[in-house]
């Protein structure tokens, strides 16, 4: 076990206020910043990774996200969200203001290396989107989208490949898309009245 890890009672005394000599703290009984590092932080490592394809950059998001968590800990509520989802939530938010921090710095470099940067790159806020609508799905409904629509297998070659009928490989598409669709449409309508 890591020493950062490890909760000792001068490290529970930060977590908050001390509930009638039990023991555990009010923000422990909601959240517990330790056990939900173990339990998602490389999920979120992931999905920072993709959104933002830089490593260092992503392990700080990560590392922002639970900062976030600690100190919002008391305003987790699980009748409204799990786990995961909040942090996910806050992952948004935090990959989100990175991006836009990379998009305000200046690009250094020759005439030509500027010349041949695309002037009309995609929205990043766009990409992170469909990264984390793509997070949402089942493994089974990702690995259908992924195949079919980003590496442009047939579903005959998936169902020669995996034993997986062609019919199956279909419905996950179609259920996976529609997913997709009413997510990003959501996110489309919550930036828009941002």
């Amino acid at each position: 076990m890591h020493a950062a890890r490890r909760r000792t009672p001068s490290t529970r005394a930060v977590d908050g206020a001390v509930d009638g000599g039990s023991g555990r703290t009010r923000a422990d009984a909601s959240f517990d910043t330790a056990a939900a590092f173990d339990a998602h932080a490389g999920a979120l490592l992931g999905f920072a990774v993709n959104a933002v394809r830089d490593r260092s950059v992503a392990e700080d998001c990560v590392q922002e996200v639970f900062l976030r968590a600690w100190r919002a800990r008391e305003r987790f509520d699980a009748d409204r969200a799990t786990e995961r989802t909040w942090l996910f939530a806050i992952a948004r938010n935090v990959i989100a203001d990175a991006l836009r921090q990379r998009a305000r710095m200046p690009r250094i470099g020759s005439d030509v290396d500027l010349e041949e940067v695309a002037a009309g790159d995609a929205d990043p806020l766009e990409r992170l989107a469909l990264v984390e609508a793509l997070a949402r799905l089942s493994d089974a409904h990702r690995e259908a989208v992924v195949a079919v629509h980003l590496h442009g297998r047939t579903y005959r070659e998936l169902a020669e490949a995996t034993g997986i009928p062609v019919a199956t490989w279909r419905t996950r598409a179609y259920h996976a898309l529609r997913v997709l669709r009413g997510h990003l449409e959501q996110t489309e309508e919550h930036d828009a009245r941002a």
